[in-house]
């Protein structure tokens, strides 16, 4: 005989069933649920067909489960306090109260920055799990547009940040860029200084795009004697350390500078780029939550010069780059 299983678990019926055995009657059961008492004999008849035979033994008074309805009764308590704890857990999210959120950011937002922010985040909402998650701006850019991130930080380095569908930005900062030389370079301490001669240090533009190093070098006249291409910045700081080029290094990179290095302004000449938050359009309480903190994070706009970032105040005179001309 077949069964029409694919209504068995309904859940109302699943519901009827637990207060069924929870009074121990059909007619108590109706009481508390605001049913008539031939409305929950039909539903617990239909469902006992549904199952394929009978699931209480009728009593003189009241009823009682049979083996098949003991099986019955376990799956659907348990099935009804997952639904519960999904509607709560659900009811949390939409309030901002907990949930899963899915964070990303470009790596130098992820040396001060980000941590900074999620530390007062987890503080605020501890009941949100953090998902961190690095990767460049255009990349975050689609995985929001996918539904693959909630909140991301990304900035228009090197060549300007796409636009994605279902996404809303919104201007963090903006990210001044300083040159690093190692502490001995002769030039270090110098006050007008010529680095038209020096190789500089960058990692691959993808699809051979322009860079920033491109567009200062531009801006101050010359073009760059020879280019390293080194991708992670712990490698670009050890080939400054090593006296085998200089690289430019943003201001939020500021805090990763190792102390043999010099972090040098540019002066008139400075760089810079814009750093923006990212969200769906229509996006969760605890991402709006995150971008409020990041907006209103203490020292966000203070000077990240070496004189503010570290306690020696390991720094040098400004190294701008040479005027066009020089």
């Amino acid at each position: 005989m077949s069964h029409a299983w694919g209504n068995v678990f309904d859940i109302d019926a699943l519901r009827l069933l637990v207060a069924v055995v929870r009074t121990g009657s059909f007619t108590k059961a109706a009481v508390q649920l605001n049913y008539t008492q031939p409305a929950v004999s039909r539903r617990i008849a239909l469902l006992e067909q549904q199952t394929g035979g009978p699931l209480f033994e009728r009593l003189p008074r009241g009823v009682r489960l049979n083996p098949a309805g003991h099986e019955l009764h376990r799956h659907a308590v348990d099935v009804l306090e997952r639904l519960s704890w999904a509607q709560q857990e659900l009811a949390a999210i939409h309030a901002g109260r907990g949930g899963i959120l899915r964070v990303g950011a470009f790596s130098t937002a992820n040396i001060a920055l980000v941590p900074a922010v999620l530390r007062a985040f987890e503080q605020a909402r501890p009941e949100v799990e953090i998902v961190a998650i690095e990767g460049h701006s255009g990349t975050l850019m689609q995985r929001l547009a996918d539904g693959a991130l909630d909140f991301a930080v990304v900035s228009d380095y090197p060549a300007g940040l796409p636009s994605a569908k279902g996404v809303t930005t919104a201007v963090l900062l903006e990210d001044e860029f300083f040159v690093v030389l190692h502490r001995g370079h002769p030039l270090a301490g110098a006050g007008v200084i010529d680095l038209r001669d020096e190789a500089w240090l960058q990692d691959a533009p993808a699809g051979g795009s322009p860079t920033l190093l491109t567009d200062a070098c531009v801006k101050a006249g010359f073009e760059p004697k020879k280019i390293i291409k080194i991708a992670e910045w712990t490698g670009k700081f050890g080939y400054v350390a090593a006296g085998l080029g200089v690289v430019l290094v943003p201001s939020l990179a500021a805090w990763a500078v190792p102390a043999e290095l010099v972090l040098c302004r540019l002066g008139d000449l400075a760089l810079r780029r814009t750093v923006y938050t990212a969200l769906p359009t229509k996006p969760l309480p605890a991402a709006m939550t995150l971008q409020d903190l990041l907006q209103g994070a203490p020292g966000l706009h203070l000077d990240p010069s070496p004189s503010t970032r570290s306690p020696s105040a390991r720094s040098e005179r400004a190294v701008p780059l040479p005027s066009p001309g020089r």
